[in-house]
């Protein structure tokens, strides 16, 4: 019979392969022309070609020129961002992966027990994208950590894996 070795809680975190700044950014990049747009496209036929003009959200918040000249359509705003969030959140949830994530073969993961996430977390991850981005350092906290994770990841409690190849 063998013996087994336990691994000290130290040590296993070690072991687990989070995942870094340029395959993340790999995955987001891939996720906007995967995810981002389809669901412009959607958004262009459901409420015209004009409202690919009109301001967005961060032309709203730096109060640019753009955001008094093409005031954006609220109704087309929240729609575009809650589809984007279903998507995400449900790709998550199914299996850890939005296409880009599965293109750079990495999965998001509940923190503690590195299994699927449950759909809250997920939730307030998606949002803590926007908080990520307000900051600027929120995406950045990745290089100070040794487990890689970002603000959003911290405040839902996820984190970015590889997957088992």
């Amino acid at each position: 019979m063998k013996k087994q070795t336990k691994v000290p809680k130290a040590d296993a975190r070690k072991l687990i392969p989070y995942a870094g700044f340029l395959v993340r950014l790999k995955a987001f990049v891939t996720d906007i022309f995967m995810i981002g747009l389809p669901v412009a496209l959607v958004i262009m036929v459901a409420f015209g070609y004009d409202e690919t003009k009109s301001a967005g959200a961060l032309d709203v918040i730096v109060q640019d020129e753009k955001a008094l000249e093409h005031k954006p359509n609220p109704i087309a705003s929240i729609t575009q961002v809650l589809l984007i969030m279903g998507i995400h959140v449900l790709l998550w949830r199914r299996d850890g992966q939005t296409p880009g994530k599965k293109f750079a073969q990495i999965r998001v993961v509940d923190a503690k027990t590195l299994q699927r996430a449950s759909y809250l977390k997920l939730c307030v991850r998606f949002i803590g994208y926007f908080i990520s981005l307000i900051s600027i350092i929120g995406f950045f906290l990745l290089f100070l950590r040794k487990d890689k994770r970002t603000l959003h990841d911290l405040l839902s409690g996820t984190a970015v894996v590889y997957t088992e190849s």
